[in-house]
Order: structure tokens, then sequence, then C-alpha cells
């Protein structure tokens, strides 16, 4: 005779105070990451307040970038973080479509899948130093907005790809049917049905992949940015100043480190504002979608 199988009771008591405790575990992981965000923002609003101006945001560093403002950083953050959303944002959603709605199971396929979850993963230091031997040197591009800005969709590609993927496969194959049932072709399932439905999750792989773009030193300092320009561009080939890159070269390249301290903290304070500025944008903009769905 075969013995029984041992059955494990989990006692109500018990299991009820597993799920409590990590339930706590979860808030507290929570109020943790809060509490940091807080005080990182807390200590640049008290450390760079005072270099907030209307000259601050309105002109271009002067004398060594120890005085002046950031005009040129702010505009060309804005068009490297657009820029590459603009080219990496339409080859993402539609590599994802093809992927999930066309493409067979098989081993290729798998192991794209595969690849693009490892460059999802990858340093952005690696894509600054492809961008620069791809886009700079092969190419011929140069240091300028648009090798940035290729290089920066390289970057979040993956993350868009992604996001995208796992909002298609959200979508209830009840939705392809009866799309398909009524004559609809394929195509116009995916475009009229499908792409819709999942929108609101491909916008928050758009934000995830935004704000990055924004935030990144290492990609644009081998391909876009450089130490010191006050002129805007006015082509793809100009080189830019930015941000983050900025905020590097005052706190470790500048010739007055400890007096510009103000403005290294003004500058990421800047930063942080322009990224929470595109991020709700984003934001408002799927909320009312998802209001115009239900």
């Amino acid at each position: 005779m075969k013995k029984k199988p041992k059955v494990r009771l989990i006692f109500p008591g018990r299991r009820k105070f597993f799920q409590n405790f990590i339930f706590v575990l979860f808030r507290l992981a929570a109020v943790i990451n809060g509490l940091a965000l807080l005080i990182i923002v807390y200590f640049m609003i008290a450390n760079g307040w005072q270099a907030i101006n209307w000259e601050f945001l309105t002109q271009p560093p002067k004398e060594a970038m120890t005085r002046g403002g950031i005009l040129p950083c702010i505009i060309g953050t804005l068009y490297l973080s657009l820029g590459a959303m603009l080219i990496a944002f339409p080859i993402g959603v539609a590599s994802a479509v093809y992927l999930n709605e066309y493409a067979q199971p098989s081993r290729i396929l798998r192991i794209i899948r595969l690849g693009i979850n490892n460059l999802a993963g990858v340093p952005s230091v690696v894509f600054g130093l492809f961008g620069l031997a791809f886009f700079v040197v092969w190419l011929k591009f140069g240091i300028s907005l648009l090798a940035g800005a290729l290089t920066l969709a390289a970057m979040t590609l993956p993350v868009i790809i992604g996001a995208t993927e796992e909002a298609l496969k959200a979508v209830p194959n009840t939705y392809r049917e009866a799309s398909l049932g009524l004559g609809a072709t394929k195509w116009q399932t995916i475009l009229r049905v499908v792409l819709p439905t999942a929108l609101p999750g491909i916008l928050t792989g758009a934000i995830l992949s935004i704000s990055r773009a924004a935030g990144e030193t290492a990609p644009i300092m081998f391909t876009a940015a450089v130490f010191y320009t006050p002129q805007l561009p006015t082509s793809l080939f100009d080189e830019i100043m930015a941000l983050p890159y900025h905020i590097y070269v005052l706190s470790t390249a500048g010739t007055e480190i400890e007096t510009t301290r103000h403005l290294q903290y003004g500058t990421s304070l800047v930063l942080i504002a322009l990224v929470l500025g595109l991020n709700l944008i984003a934001i408002i903009y799927r909320a009312r979608l998802q209001r115009r769905m239900q």
C-alpha cells in the first residue's frame, strides 16, 4: 500500500500572523522609500533655493560658470529627453507589437527577449561608449544633439519594449476574438482595440524611460554634452549643455568647486523639478485615458 502524503496544516492564527508580518514589512519598505525621497528633496531645497532666481533660469553661465544661469542646460536636457522619446517610443511600441502579436514562439524569439531583458540592465556608461563608437565616430555625427538623442533612445528602448509587451499581454484575448469575429482584420484589431486598451500601460513605460533619459550623465558626456557653450542649439549637429553633465562639471571639474556649491544644488533642484514636470504631464494624460476607458 502506498503511504498517504503528509498534509502540513497551517493554523489560521499562525497564517494570519505571517500575513500581517509580511504586510508590516511592505509598509515599512514603503515608509523608508518615502522618507528617503523627502530627505533628499529637503536637502536639495535647503541648499539650493538661494540660487534659484530669474537670472539663474534665463541666462547662460558666466565668469567660468561661477555666476549666471543654466538656460542652455535646461534647453539641452529638454531637447535630449524629448528627442530620445520621439525616436525610441514608436520603435519600441512597434517592436513590442510584433513580438507579442505576430511572432511565433520559437528559440529565436526567446533569445530576442533575453537580449532585450539584458539590455535593460546594462550600465548607462556602456551605452555611452557605444554611442561614441557608433554615432559619433563611425557615422561621423560628432559630439552633437543627434548623437546624444540616439544614444539615449538606444538606452531607453529595452524599457519601452518590455513595458509595452506587458501592457499588450494584459489585454484580454476576448477583445481580440470579438473584434476578429466582427470581421476586422488583425491589423485593425491591434490598431483600434488592443493598442488603445494597452495605452495606459504603454505610457507607464514611457514615463520611466523619459525619467531615465533626463537624468543620465554617462551617455551624453561622450556623445552630446560639452563643458561650456553659451549659445542655444540651432541644429541637430550642434553641441549642447545638459543639466546632469553641468552638475558633474561643477562638482568635480570646476575651477571653484566650493564657491559654486549653491549652484550645484540649485541645478540639481531644477533637474528634479524638470523630471517631475515631464512625468506629471505623462501621468495626467494617462489618468485621462484611463477615465475615458472606464
